[in-house]
């Protein structure tokens, strides 16, 4: 690598489930935010107070992570969350594959459940029993879609939906999901456009 040049970071979103639910598992934006600098990831930000982060690291160091933040989590707060870590291309796929166009008029009324892995076969005919009327659900690779116009709730099915898809899973309602999105992409630019400069000013000096 020339003199001057940065190694291009990649955009990772790190969501967590159950912090700050009730008044319970508190994590302080500000505590997470230190505490993932203090791993040597950069440029950390974070999405209301609902375990929402992100942030950029090198692609060789991105291994673990999940793990490592959760015993961070543990050592310093007394809790280990569950975590789930999703690249920028990850978020934006499935934002673009929400198979219910409604949920831009109600984004509350839908909510993408992401799964720390991909899930096995799930028991089908558990998941209708459990299904109101209104409600409806598609599985797409590591998240499942879940529209509830009468809010989720009071809902037995997405309160099962970890027990019967089998891995543990955490959800963000459309309107957090594409917010998220949004502050990942903008933090993806600034790293491209500054990784370009670098490499611009190093190419000069070699003139």
């Amino acid at each position: 690598m020339k003199s001057g040049w940065l190694e291009m970071k990649d955009t990772f979103i790190a969501l967590l489930r159950g912090v700050n639910v009730g008044g319970a598992h508190s994590v302080l934006t500000k505590d997470l935010v230190r505490l993932l600098e203090s791993m040597g990831l950069s440029n950390v930000k974070t999405y209301i107070q609902s375990g929402n982060a992100v942030f950029q690291v090198h692609p060789t160091k991105a291994a673990g992570l999940c793990e490592k933040i959760k015993t961070r989590i543990q050592r310093d707060h007394g809790f280990a969350p569950e975590v789930i870590l999703l690249r920028l291309a990850e978020l934006k796929r499935a934002i673009a594959a929400n198979p219910y166009p409604g949920a831009d008029s109600d984004p509350k009324a839908l909510h993408l459940t992401f799964l720390a892995s991909t899930a096995g076969p799930p028991d089908w005919a558990a998941l209708e029993c459990l299904r109101k009327e209104s409600e409806q659900y598609a599985l797409k690779g590591r998240v499942l879609y879940f529209y509830a116009p009468e809010g989720v709730g009071k809902s037995k099915l997405f309160s099962r939906l970890e027990q019967l898809l089998g891995v543990p899973v955490t959800a963000r309602n459309w309107r957090t999901a594409c917010k998220i999105l949004e502050l990942a992409q903008e933090l993806d630019a600034a790293e491209r456009g500054q990784t370009a400069r670098s490499k611009y000013e190093g190419t000069s000096k070699t003139r």
